[in-house]
């Protein structure tokens, strides 16, 4: 019977999305940009009718809800972790490294990123991936000194305290723990505050299945 709650298609990446935070349908399906609407839908209607997950209305937003894991859902979590820590160890890196997402991977970076080591005022990043056409390749990152940080795919128009453009493959592999910035220096190139650069490793948001692997290790 759990199989059939959790091994339905897509379910357990959208568990992990849940699980990492995001609550909203539109926050949920950037986690999730393979998965149609719909399919969405119906998985989180599935997952409300097997007492995983409790949709919530928001008072201040008129006809808008929030999705919340139950207690059922929240001690799903060591499972979805235990699957991508299985996945890091043994699913080969060049076959993820065949899929890539630049929205993905910036939604995931964006979640996961650490604003301590930055500047205690609003800091602006800019990607970019000169291997992507146009309309995939340009990414900003606003980190404010609350720590709150927003991705964005056209430019907000605040002042840019670093560039950073390197190809999306790179980028990917240190998300997922394969290398770091260190090791790839050369496919890197930096404009901007040299604080900022220097220390890029430490507040850029890696995979949680990497920090761990890197923890165990």
């Amino acid at each position: 019977m759990a199989a059939e709650v959790l091994c339905t298609r897509w379910t357990m990446v959208l568990m992990r999305e849940l699980i990492a935070g995001s609550t909203r349908f539109n926050d949920i399906r950037r986690g999730v940009p393979k998965m149609s609407p719909t399919l969405l839908s119906q998985r989180l209607k599935s997952l409300e009718e097997s007492g995983i997950v409790e949709r919530k209305p928001i008072p201040t937003e008129r006809g808008v809800f929030e999705y919340h894991l139950t207690e059922a859902g929240r001690d799903l979590r060591d499972v979805v972790i235990a699957m991508g820590m299985w996945g890091q160890k043994w699913v080969e890196s060049s076959l993820s490294l065949k899929n890539l997402d630049p929205s993905l991977l910036m939604w995931d970076m964006r979640r996961n990123l650490n604003p301590k080591p930055l500047p205690e005022r609003r800091t602006v990043v800019q990607f970019v991936y000169h291997d992507l056409p146009s309309t995939k390749r340009d990414w900003w990152l606003v980190i404010e000194p609350a720590g709150e940080v927003d991705l964005c795919w056209a430019d907000p128009g605040f002042e840019i305290d670093l560039y950073v453009s390197t190809d999306l493959r790179t980028m990917t592999a240190i998300w997922m723990g394969v290398t770091d910035v260190s090791a790839e220096q050369e496919k890197f190139e930096f404009s901007g505050s040299r604080e900022i650069s220097s220390t890029i490793q430490t507040w850029l948001g890696l995979s949680p299945f990497a920090v761990q692997k890197k923890h165990v290790s």
